[in-house]
């Protein structure tokens, strides 16, 4: 299965590098902590789908859990090997090129969770996110969990706000489609990178019923960063951060406010 050229287009200009040290930080955060959460203790075997360059797998690895990660761009797969290398006696179990819905190589009941920070992005076709949710749960071993990410189907709405991008008529009628049919197309991907690519936008319910269809239990849905966006300053202090987190985690599952953060988490058990 071939990744769309647009798609392939915008992770080639290394968008993912620095992304979650800078302006995606707080998804960064709030995403190691529902991982320490709901992840079984290591040495447990940890698949990260759509894994990028490493930037959860790695820090996982050296926690002493056995990750292997598997992601579509060959810049990533590069990346993450030689980080995996460089790590000495924590590396990866495991890197290579593939695709979330064709996980042949990896066995039947082989690892103990499955991390899918991204595929579900990029799958425009609810068939294809089905076939991407069934094979994580074809992979993962009885009392196994899956955390699958999504983007909330009005993340382009606010951020459009915060930025001003709204501003141009053309990032407007982007908007306006997301929020029909929930599918982001950017005609720019080379002029406008921040303007993201091809991809799927999920309603909250949407994203819970797809989980849950492909065989998952006790499926919640859980916003990452919430409502509001934290600003560096305030993550850069230890007792306002944790104040903060504490505060957004106490709301992370209320139905009313779940679709205005810029990212979902979906967590199912087998």
């Amino acid at each position: 299965m071939e990744l769309d050229t647009d798609i392939a287009q915008h992770y080639a200009q290394g968008v993912e590098t620095d992304r979650l040290t800078t302006w995606g930080r707080m998804e960064a955060v709030r995403t190691r902590d529902l991982m320490k959460r709901y992840l079984p203790s290591a040495p447990a075997e940890v698949l990260d789908v759509g894994g990028a360059e490493g930037a959860y797998a790695l820090p996982l690895a050296r926690q002493g859990y056995r990750v292997h990660l598997v992601d579509p761009v060959p810049r990533h797969v590069e990346a993450a090997q030689r980080a995996s290398a460089a790590q000495g006696d924590a590396p990866l179990a495991g890197v290579q090129l593939g695709d979330a819905r064709d996980l042949s190589h990896i066995a039947d009941d082989s690892v103990d969770a499955v991390l899918m920070l991204g595929p579900l992005y990029h799958l425009t076709d609810v068939v294809d996110r089905g076939r991407a949710l069934a094979e994580a749960k074809r992979v993962l071993r009885p009392g196994g969990v899956l955390l699958a990410a999504a983007i909330s189907r009005y993340a382009s709405t606010l951020d459009g706000l915060r930025t001003g991008a709204l501003d141009d008529p053309e990032f407007e009628s982007i908007v306006v489609d997301d929020l029909d049919s929930g599918v982001h197309r950017n005609p720019k991907v080379d002029a406008k990178p921040e303007w993201f690519t091809l991809a799927y936008f999920h309603l909250p319910d949407e994203l819970r019923s797809e989980v849950a269809q492909a065989g998952f239990t006790d499926v919640r849905v859980l916003a990452v960063e919430g409502p509001v966006l934290l600003d560096q300053a305030t993550l850069d202090d230890p007792i306002r951060r944790a104040t903060a987190l504490r505060a957004i985690e106490r709301i992370e599952a209320e139905p009313a406010l779940l679709g205005a953060s810029p990212h979902l988490m979906a967590v199912g058990f087998t």
